[in-house]
């Protein structure tokens, strides 16, 4: 369903609960009322309207304020543009300026307000868009454009103008693209080329220039969005938008920053299960962010690694180089769903072959060993003394007879390979010129994926510029790392897309019994003890240590009696966070007398610290399992964050963790344990027992939802250890630590 939802949701993580007593927040969610569904328990919206850009991009009648044709004015040459760009997509133009009678022939009106009829664009060639922005509410526009600049990117003061513009046209009824945007949308597209197109998405115009380039090779562009600043008319707006386009096969972003982290993630959960790739250029891997943060987790998770995890879990393609991103969206947009997995490589050279598939392998991509029989078929047509299991060194492809196609066929006949690449690492005329013929002859007779990378530096073959890149079924490449990763990312995105369940389809709505169970323990802007913060836990069916919370030497040995032998003793305090480093924790207790004494040694210890105590617990010592950690941080842009990793005294050495953003379901809890290099002590390492791997799941499942239902109220939550048990065993939170907001 199209429609506009014109402004943003709250991210009050008390609206949920509002809701749960029969209070609904207003708004509206593709044209219609906010109810208790289109919410997540932490008051975040689950759903998101597509905006009806259709009249942006192909108007009926555009406004262009500002309009000129005086000689050597820079709104000369933008509106000779926009008079040629209307020409083409059939829009009535109407300049408007307040001296002219006409600009380039075309009659001109003073003002908005003396406009012939309602426009569906108005482009706003001013450096003040802000009153015209008023004026267009009146006339019911439905789209404006500013490229107006000197706004948030110039610093504080620029970013307090665009607050008010935003606020102007939050008001005003319309979308704004900008401020500080160019004529990208308006460029000359080709209507010459067929197939599947590559929309474009880019913060920087300059940025897009190579995807847009792809014309000239003949792959189509459909649309180029340049958001500019994005103080209405975001990124996310256009993904829902394009992932609704069926001439849309592939959506290209380059990125600077984003606006709405849940918008983001909507827009790419809408693109996810419609099927079409997003591939982005996010800039700021190098991003470190300004964390204060107390917790383990709280330094395992950048900004950077939080937006990598979300792209990745909502399938987006995420590339580094502007030739990745073109190559990529190139071969994604064209490219017909996989019939298998396996990837072949042929090549007239063995050194080429034994190259391409080592980079091909340590990259991630299956390159299966053909049976005997396809290389005895093989054989038929290559020397025998020439490897053909995988990579398939023909030795030099056949010239002057049929063979050569019938090598490509056979090697696409195996119902093991998906893909077959060819690596060409120079023209070698006629062979590479037949070579090339060939592959282009077979793609044209299978549904399989044929790439040939081309690596003349020269680029003028003809076999290049006509045979191949005439091809609309040949993907090809100029570098053997851009082809790589294009076809790892095609099949990972099918591979994702088959499988894909939206995990704001089943979020959790309403609270759980343990959230009112969880509220009574929160103090807020404190951190809570050890003690409060494993209560949290228990109340959310996270399973702890036997302990006793004690003020007295007698009331420890009394508890380590309870408890069982061999006991762990440790200080617990509203302001205690790394226990071990300031000598309050002791392990291995085994008797009366030593519990006495620790009590002792443990008061003296945090006396001389000048460390508050609410008591001390004697808690069961487990010993067998994997240590591992699970927390819980706020991240600026998209709320609350779930991470996982090895844990133990060495979390922050190591940093070897995994992160989502929630809402997420068993599968992504699994997809997390399988990105930890440490993988392997959870499956059992040098006769150790397998680790009971479904409780940390479990554990890891409950800790979100903890994250959802307090949403705002805990800025973190660390547990670490969480001593993974043998299989069947469980997993128990040895320690806890969390900050109240």
């Amino acid at each position: 369903m199209l429609g506009s939802t014109h402004g943003t949701f709250t991210t009050d993580p008390r609206r949920a609960h509002v809701v749960a007593c029969g209070e609904l927040p207003t708004g509206a969610v593709h044209g219609r009322a906010v109810t208790a569904d289109d919410l997540d328990v932490s008051g975040r919206p689950l759903y998101a309207g597509v905006p009806d850009l259709d009249r942006f991009f192909r108007p009926g009648s555009v406004a262009v304020v500002g309009a000129s044709d005086a000689d050597g004015r820079p709104n000369t040459g933008i509106t000779r543009q926009l008079i040629a760009w209307a020409e083409r997509v059939g829009a009535r133009l109407h300049p408007v300026h307040p001296t002219r009678n006409s600009v380039f022939g075309v009659p001109c009106v003073a003002s908005v307000a003396d406009l012939p009829e309602q426009v569906d664009l108005a482009v706003l060639l001013v450096a003040d868009p802000l009153p015209v922005i008023e004026q267009l509410a009146d006339e019911k526009t439905k789209f404006a454009v500013a490229f107006a600049s000197g706004y948030a990117e110039t610093g504080e003061e620029g970013a307090a103008a665009q607050t008010r513009l935003a606020a102007a046209v939050q008001r005003s009824g319309l979308r704004l693209l900008g401020p500080n945007t160019n004529l990208n949308a308006f460029e000359k597209f080709r209507e010459d080329l067929e197939g599947p197109a590559i929309a474009l998405i880019t913060q920087s115009g300059h940025q897009g220039r190579p995807v847009f380039a792809l014309q000239e090779l003949g792959i189509r562009l459909s649309h180029w969005a340049p958001t500019g600043n994005e103080a209405d008319l975001e990124t996310s707006d256009f993904i829902s938008y394009f992932a609704e386009r069926p001439e849309v096969g592939a959506i290209a972003c380059y990125v600077e920053g984003l606006k709405d982290g849940r918008a983001f993630l909507l827009a790419a959960d809408r693109a996810a299960r419609r099927g079409v790739p997003v591939v982005a250029v996010k800039v700021g891997r190098t991003e470190t962010g300004s964390r204060t943060a107390a917790s383990h987790t709280g330094k395992l998770t950048g900004a950077d690694t939080v937006v990598d995890a979300a792209m990745r879990q909502f399938g987006v393609i995420r590339v580094d180089g502007l030739d990745e991103l073109q190559d990529t969206a190139a071969l994604l947009a064209r490219a017909r769903p996989p019939q298998a997995t396996g990837v072949a490589v042929y090549s007239i050279s063995g050194g080429t072959g034994a190259h391409f598939s080592d980079l091909a392998t340590e990259a991630g991509l299956a390159l299966p060993t053909l049976s005997d029989a396809k290389q005895a078929e093989l054989h038929q047509w290559i020397p025998a003394y020439l490897n053909v299991a995988n990579p398939i060194d023909n030795g030099g492809h056949p010239v002057g007879d049929w063979r050569g196609s019938k090598i490509i066929d056979a090697i696409l006949d195996d119902p093991e390979v998906g893909v077959l690449i060819c690596p060409i690492t120079g023209p070698f005329p006629p062979m590479s010129d037949k070579l090339a013929q060939d592959l282009v002859d077979a793609a044209e007779r299978t549904d399989k994926l044929v790439c040939v990378v081309w690596g003349s530096p020269v680029g003028t073959e003809e076999a290049y510029r006509t045979t191949l890149l005439g091809s609309a079924r040949v993907a090809t490449f100029r570098t053997f790392a851009n082809c790589i990763t294009a076809v790892r990312a095609y099949l990972d995105h099918h591979r994702f897309t088959s499988g894909y369940r939206s995990p704001f389809d089943e979020a959790p709505r309403t609270p759980s019994p343990s959230f009112r169970k969880a509220q009574a323990l929160m103090r807020p802007g404190q951190q809570l003890s050890e003690h409060a913060a494993k209560q949290l836990l228990r109340a959310y069916g996270i399973r702890v240590p036997r302990e006793q919370l004690v003020t007295s030497a007698a009331a420890a040995v009394r508890a380590a009696g309870l408890v069982g032998y061999p006991v762990v003793m440790k200080a617990s305090g509203p302001q205690l966070a790394h226990k071990t480093e300031l000598g309050l924790v002791k392990i291995g207790l085994t008797s009366a007398s030593q519990v006495r004494d620790a009590y002792r040694e443990l008061t003296d210890t945090a006396r001389y610290e000048g460390v508050a105590l609410d008591g001390i617990l004697v808690c069961q010592m487990v010993e067998r399992g994997v240590e591992m950690v699970v927390g819980v941080t706020h991240d600026a842009l998209f709320g609350p964050t779930v991470t996982v990793g090895l844990g133990g005294v060495l979390v922050e050495v190591l940093r070897d963790a995994a992160v989502r953003v929630p809402p997420f379901g068993e599968e992504q809890a699994r997809a997390m344990l399988s990105e930890l290099r440490g993988r392997a002590l959870l499956d059992g390492v040098r006769g150790a027992a397998p680790a009971d791997i479904e409780a940390l799941v479990e554990v890891v499942l409950r800790v979100q939802r903890m994250a959802l239902e307090l949403g705002e109220d805990i800025a973190e939550l660390d547990i670490n250890p969480l001593m993974v048990l043998p299989r069947g065993q469980g997993a128990v939170a040895l320690d806890a630590f969390a900050v109240c907001r």
